[in-house]
């Protein structure tokens, strides 16, 4: 019988195996906290690099009203909500694809002027103009600007969600365009956000800088106008600060009146 007291071996080996577990439990929790910490980084850096992939972003009201006045550079923000209409079908072609049409971004940090190209992107640009003449982008928040790899400010969705639409989507449309297959997006275009091929609605980036992108989205679109505007909106960067998020600005669509010829 040996000198110790009852048991004292025994509990000297649960005490070893107890310790062995917990430093292996400890090693666990670290590895996956490595991990994690990597996912994060690796999605994080996707969202950038994978353009205009649709997303979610959510005031801190929780609200899609913009009734309320803005304040500082974009400060003009008419009173009214967006009407948030909704079609089954894309709408009937009613342009004439051999005129020229243009459009104006009356937003609350000053007007945007566009040229469309009717002719290259015919489908977009009715659709475009539809939904304009439907003030369906009437009080609106241009709800992403992204200031890294890309330098776009996307607008058109009025859930102000990232991933809110007509309730219809159509096929893509010039992506064979020359200015596009370097995989670079020009400063100055105007193109169709969306979240895959075919997949296109209501939602539109407009380049500030030009931009890291595969000829994915369909351009459809010139600025003529307004481009000191959008370098003021995209250095005051987002809200958070990041890379990509919600403008800092609040900038909302008041109207978009279109002109034929």
């Amino acid at each position: 019988m040996s000198s110790g007291s009852p048991g004292s071996g025994d509990e000297q080996n649960t005490a070893r195996r107890a310790r062995i577990e917990e430093l292996r439990a400890a090693e666990k929790a670290k590895a996956k906290r490595r991990r994690t910490a990597v996912i994060a980084s690796v999605a994080a850096a996707a969202v950038v690099a994978a353009g205009l992939i649709t997303w979610a972003v959510t005031d801190s009201s929780g609200s899609k009203s913009n009734s309320a006045a803005g304040s500082g550079f974009c400060g003009n923000v008419s009173p009214g909500d967006p009407n948030g209409k909704q079609w089954k079908t894309a709408p009937a072609m009613s342009i004439d694809t051999a005129a020229a049409y243009s459009a104006t971004l009356k937003t609350s940090c000053g007007d945007i002027g566009i040229k469309l190209d009717a002719k290259a992107a015919p489908t977009t640009v009715n659709s475009f103009v539809f939904l304009a003449q439907q003030e369906y982008f009437n009080h609106v928040k241009c709800h992403r600007l992204t200031t890294s790899g890309i330098y776009v400010l996307q607008c058109g969705d009025p859930t102000g969600s990232g991933s809110g639409g007509p309730g219809y989507s159509f096929a893509d449309e010039n992506l064979k365009d020359p200015a596009i297959q370097g995989g670079t997006y020009p400063a100055g275009t105007v193109a169709m956000a969306n979240s895959g091929p075919n997949t296109n609605g209501s939602q539109f980036f407009l380049v500030y800088q030009a931009s890291q992108l595969s000829p994915a989205y369909t351009p459809f679109g010139t600025i003529t106008s307004g481009t000191d505007i959008l370098a003021h909106i995209a250095k005051d960067g987002t809200g958070t600060g990041g890379a990509d998020g919600a403008p800092k600005d609040s900038v909302v669509i008041n109207s978009v009146p279109v002109t034929k010829g």
